[in-house]
């Protein structure tokens, strides 16, 4: 008698949920849309600055142009005048943002406590962002140094940096919604 009566309730959470996602999808692609441009200013500020730190450079600044951010870093002590941009495309890290948004909220009803969940959900999304455009500064900086003599050739350090763009690119951001969908659905379903 118990599977009776839970089969109809899954198929109601189940096609209720759905309904949201078919709901909140545009609803977040419309509010999305012009609030990306602030939000890639922060990413990739915050990420220029950690790129910095971490291959010894001076961050110089963000200049926005259509659709990317230009990142300027200087050598520190070595060569006065020379400024390395390397541009950030945004919509290549943030095109899926409102589909994971609207998975996130397609899962509101069967997630347990919710305020933890999507905080944790929030910081998965903005640390991969974070880790695309550090990752391809890292490897852009890494090329143009060792090609400009500043910094010693190194085949590992070269390889990590390339990987780790590589797989952020090719696989953690085109699978973020479903990753941080299942993440919320394995860790706080109800």
């Amino acid at each position: 008698m118990r599977e009776a009566t839970g089969q109809p309730q899954r198929k109601g959470i189940v096609l209720a949920s759905v309904i949201t996602f078919l709901i909140a999808y545009p609803f977040f692609l419309a509010l999305w849309i012009p609030m990306k441009d602030t939000y890639a200013h922060a990413v990739v500020f915050t990420a220029s600055k950690i790129a910095a730190g971490v291959k010894d450079l001076a961050f110089e600044g963000l200049k926005e142009e259509k659709d990317s951010f230009e990142a300027s870093f200087a050598p520190l002590g070595r060569v006065s005048s020379m400024l390395i941009d390397i541009p950030v495309k945004t919509s290549s890290y943030t095109f899926n943002a409102p589909l994971t948004f609207a998975i996130m909220a397609a899962l509101f009803r069967s997630t347990r406590r919710r305020w933890r969940a999507y905080s944790e959900a929030l910081l998965l999304l903005v640390s991969v962002h974070l880790l695309y455009v550090f990752s391809l500064e890292a490897k852009e900086l890494t090329n143009v140094l060792t090609d400009k003599g500043l910094e010693a050739m190194s085949m590992p350090r070269l390889f990590i940096y390339q990987f780790l763009w590589g797989f952020t690119d090719n696989m953690v951001i085109r699978f973020e919604p479903f990753l941080i969908g299942f993440y919320l659905f394995a860790r706080f379903r109800k």
